[in-house]
């Protein structure tokens, strides 16, 4: 995990994503990944002025019809035009546990190691 996703996810209280490119989208997806999988609670957001992020909400839509993500897992990423709403709806916000990913359990700092059986079995 990066360092400081790490100290965002300690000392903050929500995630915004502003504008910006494909570090952004990466930092963004990989905190609502850790979100899905039960890492954090945190509420994340994007401040979507003027439909900039029109395109990846509707992408995302699109994900959950098609059976990749769960719409209890789309509702990590709350979206709104305006700052003040979108602060109104992340204080708002309850997360609510996939239980298609309710059972894993994610070690926060990188010196806890968990045992896997990454064995085939067919």
């Amino acid at each position: 995990m990066h360092e400081w996703l790490l100290k965002m996810m300690e000392f903050g209280d929500a995630f915004i994503a502003l504008t910006d490119g494909f570090g952004t989208l990466e930092e963004l997806f990989q905190i609502v990944s850790w979100a899905q999988l039960n890492i954090h609670q945190k509420p994340i957001g994007v401040l979507n002025v003027n439909g900039f992020f029109d395109c990846l909400l509707s992408f995302l839509d699109h994900v959950v019809e098609q059976n990749f993500i769960t719409k209890s897992a789309r509702q990590i990423l709350i979206s709104s035009s305006t700052a003040e709403e979108l602060i109104g709806k992340l204080q708002a916000f309850h997360f609510e546990l996939d239980l298609a990913t309710s059972q894993l359990k994610w070690p926060i700092e990188s010196s806890q190691k968990q045992d896997m059986d990454l064995s085939l079995h067919l």
